[in-house]
This record gives C-alpha cells, structure tokens and sequence, in this order.
C-alpha cells in the first residue's frame, strides 16, 4: 500500500493541504506529522496515522518516512541558517529511508542566483541539496501569496491609513492565493506522472503593486494609495511601527506577522523583475484556474494570512 507523509499540518498551509488531500487519497495512504502529538489530534480521532516529526532529528524522521511513496516538505517558517539545517535533516532522514519522491514548496526564481530575496538562499540551498542525492522530486515554485497583501491591505483601512509603502517600484507579481498554493501541493501527492519536476505555481495574471490596489479600493470601496520607498526607507517604516527584521524577533506587538528583512527583500525581488514570470503550471497540475485578485477581495474575510504559525524550535 502507498505511503504518503504530509508534515506541517498544524500550520496554515498545511492544513489547507491536508484539507484537500483527504478527498484525493484514501486516509489510510496518508500519514500526517507535527512537531507535537497535541497538534496531530484532529486528524488521529479521524483515523488517519500521524506522527511526531522532529526536525532536529534525522534518525526519528527517517523512522516516520520509512519507504514512503511520497513526502512533502513545506518550507520551514523561519530564515536562514536555522531552517537550511533542518531542511538537510530532512533531506537526509528521506534518503536513509528510501523515500521514492519529496515534494517541496519553493518559490519562483529559487534557482536564480542573483535574486536578492533573503528567501532565495534557503530555497536555492534546499532545491540543490535535494537535486544532488538520488531522490526523485517535484519542486513546487510559487508565487507571493496574494492573503499576505491582502491582509496588509485590510490593515490600513482598519488603522484609518490612507497609504500603503512599498518598495516594489513597478515590478509584476502573479498573485497565488494560499488555498491554490496548498491545492498544487496535495494533487503534487496525488501524481505518479511527474519526475523530477520543478513547477511554476503562478496566478493568471500579472499585477503592479498600483494595480494591485486599484482592484482592492475598486472592491472595498477605499481609496488607498501607494507611496514607493527605497529599501532603506521601507526598513526604516517598519523598524518605526514594530516589526522584526527576523523570525527570532518579538512579533507580540508588531501589527504585520512577517519580517522586515523577508518584505524589504521580496520588494526587491519584485522591482527588479525575478518574479515576472507568465508561465503557470497550476491549471495543468490541478485542472482547476487560479482565483483571482478580484475574487479574493471580494471574499476578503476568506483571504487574511491568519497568525503566524512557528511551532518547530
């Protein structure tokens, strides 16, 4: 019988995909993994096998992945040296436990050694590590998350703010929703065609930060606008309001669940082009369209990024 490990199911994303691998694979194919059994016990009074998933451990993950049809990996919600550690324990307890194929959630331009996404190191370092062992993988590349704007957006108007900074110039993004992004990732599970694979997962269209808002004020009826700012001024603002630079910082007063360093480097990335790119593989991987910018303001309640979840240490 096929053995398929989804790890992270405690987080936002990983719920998601563990929503919707239920109604592809037979819960007795599937294995489901947190950093604690206290996370894992929804889904255990459900009947289907969980496990405690330490990162720190390569021994006690191989055991968990023991001759796994498939395991997926989704990135580790910290930056830097920290999540390349466990990301290598991982890849290493999947190769000592014969795991046929990893799938694993990147993003766009992870291969691109001039994007200058703080992101991009962690994501290129994993994607090669994997590709220099005997793994077989699918690398699902996506876009930024169209709920980390919009929950941004929704901040302003909360806060009576009239402007939103960035320093994204006129750079394009593909929006993905998160519920897509997860989507590709549990049919990723669910496809035994696929070897080797690095996948685009983009929205069906590109958008400015400008007309990013223009959609939001047009469905909102609000009327926020753009200011850009330079990198150093972005750092500024957000050191001014509370935000941390890094995952290690305090997040209990900051009114934004990202980082500083990860934001101001996304913008980057964005201005500059390295996430322009119009090739999708959502629609093909999944047989569904991406939702749209406009639907997701529609439905803005349905499209907030939620607490940060951060539950490995």
């Amino acid at each position: 019988m096929q053995k398929i490990v989804v790890n992270g199911v405690d987080g936002n994303f990983g719920k998601l995909v563990a929503e919707y691998v239920q109604k592809l694979i037979p819960k007795e194919k599937l294995i489901f993994t947190a950093p604690s059994e206290s996370k894992l016990k929804t889904f255990a009074d459900k009947g289907i096998q969980t496990a405690v998933a330490d990162f720190n451990s390569p021994e006690s993950l191989a055991k968990v992945y023991d001759h796994a049809d498939k395991v997926l990996l989704i990135s580790m919600p910290f930056v830097g040296e920290k999540r390349r550690k466990a990301h290598k324990n991982f890849v290493d307890a999947c190769v000592k436990a014969d795991v046929r194929q990893v799938i694993y959630t990147s993003v766009l331009s992870a291969g691109n050694p001039f994007n200058p996404s703080v992101e991009n190191a962690d994501h290129g370092y994993t994607e090669s590590i994997i590709q220099n062992t005997n793994l077989d993988y699918i690398f699902l590349r996506n876009s930024l998350f169209a709920e980390a704007f919009i929950s941004d957006y929704m901040r302003a108007v909360n806060n009576h703010e009239h402007t939103i900074e960035k320093n994204m110039g006129d750079g394009r993004v593909w929006f993905i929703s998160r519920r897509d992004a997860a989507l590709s990732a549990a049919c990723a599970l669910n496809n035994d065609l696929l070897h080797r694979a690095i996948l685009n997962i983009n929205g069906s269209e590109p958008f400015t930060y400008s007309a990013f808002l223009k959609v939001g004020n047009e469905e909102t009826s609000n009327s926020i606008k753009y200011v850009k700012k330079t990198d150093q001024e972005l750092y500024d603002y957000f050191d001014g309001i509370g935000v941390p630079r890094d995952t290690n910082g305090d997040f209990s007063k900051s009114p934004i669940q990202a980082t500083s360093e990860g934001m101001v480097t996304f913008g980057t990335t964005v201005r500059e082009g390295y996430l322009d790119i119009p090739v999708s593989d959502f629609s093909k991987l999944t047989g569904h369209k991406s939702i749209t910018v406009k639907y997701m303001f529609e439905h803005k309640d349905d499209f907030l990024l939620g607490d940060r979840h951060s539950t490995e240490e």
